[in-house]
């Protein structure tokens, strides 16, 4: 081979690797916004869809953790891809219809520290693993 297509083939290589290394880090500590004047905002975007494997149907949310602070206001952007689903936290008294192909914006505060479940509402959706974990840091 000849040193102009071994050198391609690396930069290739490496171009793809860092692609992938890119993708896989989806912070779960979110974008930080410009807030309401006193605080800024924790912004988070995540699909809601179902996958099919070998027949069965999964619903699935593409973050499984957020982590916020608390005392933040917490806005969730949720854009359901395939589905029908919503979205709850039982604890912050949040919960929204999210209708397929349109963005839905939550926005809370949150007023207390720990780790709260947020889920998919639809019948027995939570048990086939739509759900994840919302933690505020104290």
């Amino acid at each position: 081979m000849n040193n102009k297509l071994i050198a391609g083939v690396l930069i290739l290589i490496a171009v793809l690797i860092a692609g992938f290394i890119l993708l896989g880090n989806k912070s779960s500590t979110g974008n930080v916004i410009k807030g309401d004047g006193e605080r800024p905002v924790k912004e988070f975007s995540i699909e809601s869809f179902t996958e099919v494997i070998d027949g069965k149907y999964y619903p699935q949310f593409s973050q499984k953790e957020i982590t916020v602070n608390k005392g933040d206001l917490v806005r969730i952007k949720v854009l359901v891809t395939s589905g029908m689903h919503d979205f709850k936290i039982d604890e912050f008294n949040v919960y929204s219809e999210t209708p397929l192909d349109k963005e839905v914006t939550i926005e809370f505060t949150t007023d207390k520290s720990g780790e709260f479940v947020y889920y998919c509402a639809k019948p027995g959706h939570r048990a086939l693993g739509q759900w994840g974990t919302l933690k505020v840091l104290e």
